[in-house]
């Protein structure tokens, strides 16, 4: 029995993968997650052999959610499920340590196939993605140098995706269970590696990272 855990921000999208998955007689979905937090909570409390987590999501979004699962070593192998067929995005997503990157236009076949490759410890690409390419994705995103929010701290990853979404100082604050004034800590830290000075420059830089939608998804 394959064990699943779904992460996605929308209660109707979970509930469309879930119908669709458990028509495999060898899956099971033992548990749901509206935000990367609780993803990473029932990741670490159920140990499922796959975890489908959507790209975009307030709060935690998909990719830190994969480097979280990677850095504490957790015997899950990660799906992204994603509107953006962009590179940029799977390379990120690739290096964070995710499996297999799935577009959420893709038919339903194609995430069966991608769970079943993933629990035998292979990679897999949705099929608009060029196949022949995946060894090249693969190589490429363990080769390429590090991003240079890849230097920033678990905490100022945080503050950072809270900080594009427009919460304030104190809302972040008591989201993440820290002082204001220690989020101010975090956030000059935080853009002083990036080297942005202004809250545009921080926008513009979390719509390339994937923080934030593209204008135009691919």
């Amino acid at each position: 029995m394959i064990s699943i855990v779904l992460v996605d921000d929308h209660h109707i999208v979970r509930q469309g993968l879930r119908a669709l998955l458990e028509t495999e007689s060898d899956f099971k979905v033992v548990g749901e997650a509206a935000n990367g937090f609780e993803a990473l909570d029932l990741a670490a409390r159920e140990k499922p052999d796959v975890l489908i987590v959507d790209v975009m999501m307030p709060g935690m979004n998909g990719l830190e959610v994969v480097r979280q699962v990677t850095r504490r070593k957790l015997p899950t192998r990660v799906i992204m499920l994603s509107m953006y067929s962009s590179e940029a995005y799977v390379l990120e997503a690739l290096r964070d340590g995710a499996s297999a990157y799935v577009l959420k236009g893709a038919r339903a076949e194609e995430l069966i196939k991608a769970v079943r490759e993933v629990f035998a410890g292979r990679h897999y690409l949705s099929s608009p993605l060029s196949k022949f390419a995946l060894n090249a994705y693969v190589v490429n995103a363990r080769t390429l140098p590090p991003e240079r929010h890849e230097l920033l701290t678990t905490r100022e990853r945080q503050v950072l995706q809270l900080a594009v979404e427009g919460a304030t100082s104190v809302a972040i604050g008591k989201r993440l269970g820290i002082s204001s004034r220690t989020v101010e800590t975090h956030r000059a830290h935080m853009m002083q590696k990036l080297g942005l000075r202004t809250q545009t420059d921080l926008i513009r830089y979390a719509v390339r990272q994937g923080l934030l939608p593209p204008e135009d998804p691919l």
